[in-house]
This record gives structure tokens, sequence and C-alpha cells, in this order.
């Protein structure tokens, strides 16, 4: 039997991802000026305010470089809140700072003499996760769901046709699989877009089907490509616009923002599984967020490298401790059949586990050092996924820093040559 699946994605200016950005971009600022900083910073937005609180622990370069109130005005100007009448803008809000120090207990777990042993900030378990749906091996559902939303931002800041938008949106997918697992049709789209007053849901709609879906389908490649297509296309698609039928009031206006609240969408839409932690606010001392990204790098490379169509890896730590505790592989059943043991037969999923628990050092000081983790990238990804992104270099005061590192492909040889793939 055919079965459905639904992701969704929420935008930059959705009050939570609003306090994801304002936390990334200030561990980027210490960062910046300290590769070693020690960052844990928690956003919380709502009707004319903003409070940053946390614990750092830099040098006093950083200390006194670090403009913390500033990051965050430039931040919700950059998304777009930049109009008194959204009763939350950039150079009206009210910024509370409740910055403190690292806690020593926590940092005397962390710090170690030999940099290769530096233990895990905290317990606790990642997941990384890859499938063959699209060609960045993301989840097909979570993927349309992100692009949708980009276009529609480009289209606001464009200003030029449905200029009434304002910063805050979602989006929903939801695809009918074959009982193969195939995607055969999207079933339905639902989009929820902040706007200006007096602008009629009809009005919002038929812009959505006029503009937004042909530049989207202009963008998009592959099976993305195809399934919007069809679906913009067919009469009787299911296109739900604003369905509560009004989106004036939004923002952190509408619904107060926390950093970390929308950790589904900036990973995996509901495939896979999700560890206990959030990523945005935390430098990569944190396992929450470096661990994740490793995860994922290798899920992407053992699908990418014909191991298997669908991988989930987790790996899990105690607090101090620099060795993994465990990593597991699940290929659920994708895995090739050319993957053999030395016995000939179908290697399992533990066998395929401690070959990479072998090839791949999942120690933090290792993770950090192969993803260029003490870099300060990580406002990209504070909104529309931290997966599934494509590397780029980020220039700041003339130093040039690589993006999306785990995204990167660069473990597909080794991966080949170790299964026999070759």
């Amino acid at each position: 039997m055919p079965y459905f699946f639904t992701s969704e994605s929420v935008s930059e200016g959705h009050p939570d991802k609003v306090a994801d950005q304002i936390s990334d971009a200030i561990v980027d600022a210490f960062l910046l000026h300290d590769p070693n900083a020690k960052v844990a910073c928690e956003t919380l937005v709502t009707t004319g305010k903003v409070i940053i609180s946390g614990e750092i622990r830099c040098s006093d370069e950083a200390k006194n470089k670090v403009d913390a109130e500033k990051i965050a005005r430039d931040v919700i100007a950059k998304i777009g809140y930049t109009k008194p009448e959204y009763l939350f803008d950039a150079k009206s809000c009210d910024v509370q700072l409740l910055l403190h120090e690292q806690s020593s207990d926590i940092n005397q777990g962390v710090d170690r003499g030999k940099e290769e042993e530096q233990g895990a900030g905290d317990q606790g378990m990642m997941f990384g996760y890859a499938n063959s749906e699209t060609e960045n091996y993301m989840p097909l559902t979570l993927e349309l769901s992100h692009q949708l939303l980009l276009e529609l931002a480009a289209i606001r800041k464009e200003s030029r046709k449905m200029n009434y938008l304002r910063p805050d949106a979602k989006s929903q997918v939801t695809i009918q699989y074959s009982e193969k697992g195939k995607p055969e049709r999207i079933d339905s789209i639902v989009i929820s877009t902040q706007h200006d007053e007096n602008v009629s849901q009809q009005k919002i709609k038929e812009d959505i089907q006029r503009v937004l879906f042909p530049r989207l389908v202009k963008r998009l490649r592959g099976t993305e490509k195809k399934l919007l297509k069809n679906f913009a296309t067919d009469s009787n698609h299911k296109l739900y616009v604003n369905p509560t039928g009004n989106f004036v009031i939004g923002g952190p206006h509408g619904d107060t923002g926390l950093t970390g609240r929308k950790i589904i969408v900036d990973t995996y839409g509901g495939h896979g599984a999700h560890g206990g932690g959030a990523f945005s606010g935390k430098d990569s001392s944190k396992v929450d967020r470096s661990a994740a990204y490793a995860t994922r790098h290798i899920a992407k490379n053992l699908v990418a490298s014909g191991v298997c169509k669908e991988a989930l890896v987790q790996v899990a730590y105690a607090i101090g401790m620099a060795k993994p505790v465990g990593l597991y592989v699940n290929t659920f059943n994708s895995g090739s059949g050319k993957v053999r043991n030395s016995k000939g037969k179908k290697m399992s999923d533990s066998e395929i586990s401690d070959r990479i628990s072998k090839l791949v050092d999942m120690r933090p000081a290792s993770i950090v050092k192969r993803l260029g983790l003490k870099n300060p990238i990580f406002s990209e990804t504070a909104s529309y996924g931290h997966m599934g992104r494509i590397p780029s270099t980020k220039n700041i005061n003339g130093h040039s820093f690589e993006t999306f590192t785990w995204e990167k492909l660069n473990l597909v040889d080794s991966f080949k040559n170790e299964f026999h793939l070759s």
C-alpha cells in the first residue's frame, strides 16, 4: 500500500529561527577573535525585546571586541524586521545581555593537556542521516519544504513581486510514496506566510502559483523539479495558503522565539532520528553540534559511495571522555549486495559499524580538526537546515573559511576502498 510522509520548514523570520541566528552570530563573533572560545548562548525574542544569556570562556581580546547587542540588531535587520509596525524591529527593540563565565566543572572535562584527548562537552547521543532521494542525499519532503521558503524569502527581499510579504513563514510538504518507498507525487503543500494588511488570501495563493512555483521549478533539479512541476500543473492539487485565513501578526510579536526549538527542521524533517540536543548557540566542543555534523558526514558518504541507499549513524559520548562509548550504522536493509565480508556473505550493519569506527576518528578534537569547526561558520547554518547545504567559502576581514564542510564527499574514495566498491 502507498503511504504518505510529511516534513516542515520555517523561514529565517520565524521567531525561533530569529533566536537561532542571533545565537550563532554571537558564536561566530567569539570564534573570529578566539578560535578556542567556549560558547553556550541562548536567545529569547518577543514583542520589542531580545534576551541573550549564556556561558562564555574566551580571551580578553574576544571579550573586548564582541558587541553582542550590535550583533543581535544586525541579524534582525538582515532578516527584514526593520519596520515599527512589526512591533519587533532592529532599531527599537530592547536588547538585554545575561552572559557570564563558563562553569569550571564543565571546562575541566573538556580541556586536556593533549588536544587529541579533548573530552566531550556533554553526554548524549547524536545521529546523522542520508538517503538517495535527492542529489544532496536529503529527504525529499524536507528538501522541498526548505526550497519553497528559500525562494519565498528571495522574492520578499527583491521587493518587486509579492511586495506585501513579511519575514515570518512556514511550509509543509506531504509526498505519496509507493509501497517500495519510491516518491510518486506531492499530495499537498501548506504555506503560511506573514503579509501586510489589506491583502486577500486569494491573491497570495494566486501569486504563489503564478510567481513562486515557476521560479522554483526553474531552479530545482532531479526528482524535486519533476514532482513540483507535476504538482503545480495539476488543477486538482492541494495547496493550502494561510489556512487560518490571515497572517498579519507574526514574528516575535506573534509568538515568542527561543534558541533550539526547531531541531527537526534543522536536521532531517522527521526521517531517521535525532539526539537530545539542539545545535545553534554552541561552539564545537559541544558534541551535540560537532558529532551531529560528523555523523551526517559519514552517512552521506556511505550513501554516495554505494555502500547503501539509506543510512542512519549514531554516536554516543560520556562527558569529559574523548572516545565515543558507541558508534552504530543502520542501513535499513538497503545495503549493496556487493558489500561482502571475508566469508563472502552480505555484510551486516554491525560489521559496517565496526569498520567505520576504525576508519573515522570520532574523538571530538579529531572531528573539530577534520571539519574545521573552530572557524566562524555557524551563522549560515541557523536557517533552512544545517544539513544538505552546499559547501562554500566565507570571507571575513580578508580571511577565508569553508562552510558546511560536513557536506563534502571526501570520504567516498576511502569508503569504496574499505568496502571493495572501487
